[in-house]
């Protein structure tokens, strides 16, 4: 039923909807209102306190150098913005002066208050961030009718921020609500906020369990690539930078005594991510690398020159993984020699780093080696042995049933295809928790899961082209470490690791064998020498002394560092060697 009375005045009803108005577009009509206060502030100053007008003057010109020196305290970022604040006190303070000193209805006074009024209110109405913040504001205002749609009834906005890239909030939840309601609600809250797909991202805030931070990413700050910038790190004790989150900080993460594993699908980032973790380890004269590459060197060969040992077949990777454990062993017992937990790098005895590109091919290829690579996830971080495993599927199947993936500290995911993969990399259970890495949607992305990082925040690595990678390998090549006393050691006692029988073996063939044995091996001593002295002033390779010699990796390199001990031969340039000028003639 409607009832109608002329009981009830209209100007009343005018009066607040006007108010309401004005309320809600403030923002809007900011310069008429500045204008308004300008004009009666010049009109009292000039009835009461005329002669007040140089003291005005001077006020103005130190806020607007304040303004344009300091304007970033009061969040004036850019240089322009500040500029503006400044000029817009200038004509503020300038039009109060003269309005105290003549009046400011004197003309042309009222002109140019009404002309400047308009000129300098053009870049305000105009500004995005003012409008993305009125925007956000009128947005927030409507939470409680977006909560009750979106299943978080009760909730309340407790503070916003607009930055440069969107804005976030954060959020009360009302008792017994959690972070991860709000997670699982991401696709309704997108819709009920008006925001593109993916745009959303909820956050726990780690000192309540009842507050979230609510991000909006309304211009994509990883949309294209961030270059490599360097090396940002000199010890392998200091974290390693791979990107940048979306806010613009840094993502650090220390490789020290952390295994650390990468995953993604083919074509995510992967490979790019590995190559920002050797770029930074290769410039540490702490550490030294070993690299394995199944696919016959595609991958890490551009970095062989930063790298003191490559497997790139099946074989290699079983030798390399067992010489690692065969240095693992040997630091150990020197530690527990001396009475000590850890194994501390510096120079001369560096940490050593294993990077195995593609781990699910070596499972396959050389089931022998991933037994080496269980021990030395289990045992290698007090002696600063450490794995970095790389693959598009870390599944126990993959990853080969034992302590490797479960020791990994250090999680990075790219993008992968399955819901279910977030899991296999990150760990169990946080998809729930809102590590979505599926829904990356560009190569370089990723989400890092460490001690020091456990909130899921999305972030691009920097890009590392073939060029960047061949300077890098250039520049950090000439002060690459070699093994230390005590690893080169436990090599040459380990009777595996050369290859070579050992001398029980030796004692049981019989005595034709053993001729045969001794006699090869002493060919292949002379095949050395020969190779060594016969070497063009910039040395020969590793790879030329294997072909001369028939040797393995592993012994070629105990044999020249012996030689080199022994003042017979010099290391020409990283991975070059050749004899002496004093030892040629011998």
């Amino acid at each position: 039923m409607m009832i109608l009375t002329d009981d009830m005045e209209f100007a009343p009803i005018a009066f607040v909807a006007i108010a309401r108005a004005m309320w809600r577009y403030r923002s809007e009509l900011a310069p008429f209102t500045m204008a308004l206060l300008t004009l009666t502030g010049g009109a009292v100053l000039h009835s009461a306190y005329a002669t007040w007008w140089p003291t005005v003057l001077i006020l103005t010109a130190l806020a607007a150098w304040a303004l344009a020196f300091f304007g970033r305290w009061v969040n004036l970022t850019r240089p322009v913005e500040r500029g503006y604040a400044a000029a817009v006190v200038l004509l503020i303070g300038g039009w109060t002066a003269a309005a105290t000193a003549v009046g400011p209805f004197t003309v042309p006074l009222p002109h140019v208050l009404a002309i400047g009024g308009f000129l300098a209110g053009t870049p305000w109405w105009a500004h995005r961030r003012r409008r993305a913040r009125v925007r956000v504001e009128r947005t927030l205002a409507a939470w409680p009718e977006i909560s009750q749609a979106v299943g978080l009834t009760g909730s309340r906005i407790q503070s916003a921020i607009v930055d440069l890239w969107g804005y976030r909030a954060r959020v009360a939840l009302a008792r017994g609500q959690t972070v991860e309601d709000a997670v699982s609600k991401l696709p309704a809250l997108e819709s009920a906020l008006g925001t593109r797909r993916g745009a959303v991202r909820v956050q726990p805030v780690p000192e309540r369990a009842n507050r979230m931070e609510l991000r909006v990413i309304e211009t994509d700050p990883h949309a294209d690539a961030i270059v490599w910038p360097g090396p940002s790190v000199t010890s392998i004790a200091q974290p390693v930078k791979l990107g940048l989150f979306e806010d613009g900080s840094p993502v650090r993460v220390s490789l020290l005594r952390r295994h650390a594993l990468v995953g993604g699908v083919a074509g995510a980032g992967k490979s790019g991510g590995v190559n920002v973790i050797l770029a930074d380890l290769s410039a540490c004269p702490d550490v030294v690398i070993w690299g394995i590459d199944l696919k016959r060197g595609m991958e890490l060969l551009p970095w062989a020159s930063c790298l003191d040992r490559v497997a790139t077949t099946p074989q290699e990777a079983q030798a390399l993984l067992r010489d690692a454990v065969a240095v693992l062993d040997g630091r150990a017992d020197v530690l527990a020699q001396q009475g000590l937990r850890v194994w501390h790098p510096r120079p001369d005895a560096p940490a050593l780093v294993i990077l195995i590109d593609e781990y699910a091919e070596l499972v396959d290829e050389a089931p022998e080696a991933v037994r080496h690579a269980d021990s030395i996830a289990r045992r290698g971080r007090a002696v600063a042995v450490t794995l970095v495993a790389a693959t598009q599927r870390p599944s126990q199947k993959a990853m080969g049933h034992g302590a490797v993936r479960s020791q990994m500290d250090v999680r990075i995911s790219f993008r992968v295809r399955e819901r279910r993969d977030v899991d296999l990399i990150l760990g169990q259970g946080m998809l729930k928790s809102g590590w979505h890495s599926h829904s990356l949607n560009a190569p370089g992305k990723f989400l890092i899961s460490a001690p020091e990082h456990d909130i899921p925040r999305r972030a691009r690595t920097f890009l590392m082209d073939d060029e960047s990678v061949r300077e890098a390998a250039s520049l950090h090549a000439s002060h690459r470490p070699s093994l230390d006393a005590v690893s080169i050691a436990a090599l040459d006692a380990a009777p595996e690791a050369s290859h070579e029988p050992s001398a029980q073996s030796e004692d049981r063939e019989e005595p034709q064998g053993r001729h045969a044995r001794r006699t090869a091996r002493e060919s292949a001593e002379e095949a050395l020498w020969a190779a060594l002295r016969d070497a063009p002033e910039d040395g020969t390779t590793l790879a030329d002394l294997i072909e001369a010699t028939g040797m393995s990796r592993p012994t070629i390199y105990r044999r020249l560092n012996q030689l080199e001990q022994q003042s017979r031969i010099r290391q020409v340039s990283r991975g070059r060697w050749r004899a002496c000028a004093d030892s040629d003639s011998e």
